[in-house]
């Protein structure tokens, strides 16, 4: 199957991707110790709990961070999240572009629900290979000071396979005068470990992925118009037909704007998603479910614990997205 015509921005998908990932290692990287916070927000660590809801506990954990582990323990979980930028990025726009070029086979067919079902698959194609790789990073961030557990990449991955959710034996009510409860590990282990929190990733895939394209390529569409085209845009030079490129400051309106709105969008199940990714480090270890955990969430802060850290998340999501 050949790539669509109509790429993002006016680009081909492997140029686009190439840059992507090159921008994408840096923005990561300078923004590493408030994802990493930001993660610690999301998924409630003990530790770093009480911090949350101000700019100035941000940087409270920040210091706490360093002073216990240095400057490595700002940037813990990173090397994750390094090795996941190439195949996510790639798979992601080149994926994009073959759901377009099926969905929007020319202009006529070109409408934002067909955007949107465009981003929303390519969205949901890259992240189901590079899902494990989430996980590892996020269980990376997620721990502290506890050194029980692996700190190692090899390490936090053997633990992931072998974590086994616990349940209380039902002969237990026949045990005599409080005898200790027997506990019975239950045989899921193994790659399914590595999918925790996976669920509520496909459902913020539409509002996530979706939005993003949807809103990135409307963007497009406002600073093509006439009246701002002469400032924001350059001539197509290998297809003069096509639509024009736009300019490094204009592109990075629309990513920047696109990350925003997508980001709001989907942030409450960015945050359901955490905590059950670290279901396996905490409490008895099982796996929670959307509802459950949603719940908990709700129970423990209302609906501000379903935008912890959405602060940290509109401050990087401009050099992320754009």
């Amino acid at each position: 199957m050949s790539l669509g015509q109509g790429s993002l921005a006016g680009w081909p998908g492997v140029r686009y991707a190439s840059k992507y990932n090159n921008i994408s290692i840096k923005a990561k990287t300078i923004v590493g110790p408030l994802d990493r916070v930001k993660i610690l927000f999301q998924a409630s660590n003990p530790q770093f709990a009480k911090y949350t809801g101000s700019w100035f506990g941000v940087v409270t954990a920040m210091r706490d961070i360093n002073r216990q582990s240095g400057l490595r323990g700002l940037f813990r979980g990173h090397s994750a999240t390094l090795l996941r930028i190439f195949p996510y990025a790639s798979i992601k726009f080149l994926a994009y572009e073959q759901f377009r070029s099926i969905l929007i086979p020319s202009a006529s067919y070109e409408t934002p629900l067909r955007r949107l079902f465009s981003g929303a698959s390519a969205g949901v194609t890259s992240v189901f290979i590079t899902y494990p790789l989430e996980v590892i990073r996020v269980r990376l961030a997620f721990e502290t000071k506890n050194e029980s557990r692996p700190s190692s990449l090899k390490g936090i991955c053997k633990t992931i396979y072998h974590e086994q959710p616990a349940r209380v034996s039902t002969s237990a009510a026949s045990t005599p005068l409080g005898a200790a409860v027997p506990v019975i590990p239950t045989p899921r282990t193994g790659i399914a470990n590595f999918y925790r929190g996976f669920s509520s990733t496909l459902a913020g895939m539409l509002p996530y992925a979706g939005m993003s394209f949807l809103t990135h390529d409307t963007a497009g569409d406002w600073l093509r118009l006439p009246a701002l085209a002469p400032y924001t845009t350059t001539p197509n030079p290998k297809n003069a037909s096509a639509p024009p490129i736009l300019k490094y400051w204009a592109e990075l309106i629309a990513g920047g704007f696109a990350g925003l709105v997508s980001q709001t969008a989907s942030y409450p199940l960015e945050v359901i998603r955490r905590r059950m990714q670290v279901g396996g480090a905490v409490g008895d270890g099982h796996r929670l479910g959307m509802a459950e955990t949603a719940g908990k969430v709700w129970k423990e802060r209302g609906w501000r614990g379903f935008f912890v850290g959405l602060g940290i998340g509109y401050f990087k999501v401009v050099p992320m997205a754009a």
